[in-house]
């Protein structure tokens, strides 16, 4: 489907003012600039739009290119509508696309979208090779009657907040920063499916496995403080990603402990949420020595989300 395709099935009612980007994680630098998006469109009586991609841009002009995703495609849209615009467009970005000059990818947000406005970050460019930085679509602003609003970034702790960011701190096992710079826990999604029942009948505590896209950046082996969301209810739990080298594991897998649950949940879509790290993930020199662990991850687990405050989400600009 081309890009004119896909942007005639909206038909806005009025002038739109729109933002435009990967928008991967939904984080607290998104946050800000959408908000930014909302109070002018407000102010001005237009409609305010986020377009956003169901592929990284990267991935199609570099192919061999790997990038974790921070959120679902999904999660990501229903992210965007919860902080209050008036339109999400998910477009398939795809070579044909990147082919769009600048000039031409305006024309057509003006013709479909009725487009008025562009919030955008200091780093933005649009169209064919990037062609339309700033500065250039400034130009053509004053041509094509549209203005340009750039918002500076966001701060958490000094640094930068960005999706690369993130995933470098994700990489690092800095589940607090992650969740600082993203305003919420670091999330997964995914499908319960069977595993080797050995949390079980070897263990003593059973464990559910979540099956999640490939394409999910995911924090490094180790236990961690986790919520599990299952049927619109919330569990406190303890979550292990990794190989189970005590049973001599090969691949990986995140396999959550509920707490204080029981039922047969198979099949059913489940959302993880990230609190914090306890520990690495290691080897057992035997399975009591495994449980005697466990039951101590539990307890530190539980005060740990016990100590949860909203606040450590808060945004800090610094």
């Amino acid at each position: 489907m081309s890009l004119s395709d896909e942007l005639a099935v909206f038909h806005p009612d009025r002038d739109m003012l729109l933002t435009i980007g990967v928008f991967d994680g939904v984080h607290q630098g998104h946050k800000y600039l959408i908000a930014r998006l909302v109070e002018k469109a407000r102010e001005q009586h237009m409609l305010s739009g986020v377009i956003t991609f169901r592929r990284h841009p990267r991935e199609v002009l570099s192919p061999s290119l790997t990038l974790p995703r921070l959120t679902d495609p999904e999660q990501k849209v229903e992210l965007l509508r919860n902080e209050g615009v008036d339109a999400v467009i998910a477009l398939s970005f795809d070579s044909q696309m990147a082919e769009i000059g600048a000039r031409d990818f305006v024309d057509l947000l003006q013709k479909y979208l009725r487009m008025r406005g562009l919030v955008v970050g200091p780093d933005f460019a649009l169209g064919r090779n990037r062609e339309g930085d700033i500065e250039t679509l400034r130009k053509m602003g004053r041509e094509k009657n549209f203005d340009i609003m750039v918002v500076p970034p966001r701060r958490v702790s000094r640094a930068v907040v960005s999706s690369t960011a993130i995933r470098k701190a994700m990489a690092a096992g800095d589940i607090k920063k992650v969740n600082s710079m993203l305003g919420r826990p670091f999330s997964l999604l995914g499908r319960v499916v069977s595993g080797t029942h050995r949390g079980t009948s070897q263990l003593g505590f059973p464990t559910i496995n979540l099956d999640v896209d490939s394409s999910q950046a995911l924090p490094p082996d180790g236990v961690y403080a986790t919520r599990t969301i299952i049927d619109g209810k919330t569990y406190q739990s303890m979550t292990n990603i990794g190989r189970r080298p005590t049973f001599g594991g090969v691949e990986r897998t995140i396999e959550s402990h509920i707490l204080d649950f029981e039922g047969n949940v198979y099949g059913h879509e489940a959302r993880l949420d990230f609190i914090g790290r306890l520990r690495d993930e290691k080897k057992f020199e035997s399975v009591e020595e495994l449980k005697k662990q466990i039951a101590k991850d539990i307890v530190k687990g539980r005060a740990m989300l016990a100590s949860q405050d909203n606040n450590q989400f808060r945004y800090i600009d610094e």
